[in-house]
């Protein structure tokens, strides 16, 4: 039987039965980002070894308990309580959850980041590269292990601003088209002419109803109107 293709999507479903589409990160990303965490631990060991190595023997053992602080559970700490963001992470725009799309737990970040060292064999994490290129969701052995996935975080778009305008209400129903018609047109004002604004409010005025002479203002008052107080 043929392996899945791979898929930039992955689709749950939530226990309220809303589908929810996640985008899988694939290995590029995931490199840079786990690069930029390596440079940036190798940084603060290199910071703090200074002052370390002049306290000789007791130095040395602060040392080694900060190195296995900062290998083993830098990446833990990070994703358990920063929403599944390392540093690397976050400047790539990614983020890890649970396979159900939920936060991840301790111990499932304790699971895929001890068993980095198997992603890491025979030498340059070789295997873990080879995971994830073959999976469908781009997932390493760590992954697959602790029942988790590289996401990119999505951020929702900013909605477009409605122009100030007090709200008005038609004296007649106006069905989802005409809604949308006329949210649509506000929303979109900021990014036409001049003329191409009344242009459009002089075709809107005549089935609405609304003065031609003032139609932009008024249709403005009705999309203020069906948006209700915000």
């Amino acid at each position: 039987m043929p392996s899945a293709p791979l898929d930039t999507r992955y689709q749950i479903e939530t226990p309220e039965g809303i589908d929810l589409p996640l985008r899988p990160a694939g290995l590029a990303p995931r490199a840079l980002a786990f690069a930029f965490d390596l440079g940036l631990r190798g940084l603060v060991m290199g910071i703090l070894i200074v002052p370390l190595a002049l306290l000789g023997n007791l130095g040395i053992g602060i040392g080694s308990l900060l190195l296995f602080l900062v290998s083993w559970w830098y990446m833990v700490l990070f994703e358990v309580l920063n929403q599944g963001c390392s540093p690397g992470k976050q400047v790539m725009g990614l983020r890890v959850v649970q396979d159900d799309g939920t936060p991840i737990s301790w111990s499932a970040s304790l699971i895929r980041n001890l068993l980095r060292f198997i992603d890491m064999l025979p030498f340059g994490y070789f295997l873990g590269a080879i995971s994830c290129l073959q999976h469908p969701h781009f997932k390493r052995l760590g992954d697959l292990a602790a029942g988790t996935l590289v996401i990119y975080h999505e951020r929702p778009l900013p909605r477009p601003k409605v122009p100030q305008a007090a709200a008005l209400r038609l004296p007649f129903a106006l069905d989802l088209n005409e809604q949308r018609a006329i949210l649509g047109f506000a929303e979109r004002q900021g990014e036409l002419s001049a003329e191409r604004v009344h242009e459009l409010a002089s075709i809107l005025a005549t089935p609405l109803q609304v003065s031609p002479a003032r139609a932009v203002e008024q249709l403005n008052g009705v999309a203020r109107g069906l948006l209700g107080p915000t």
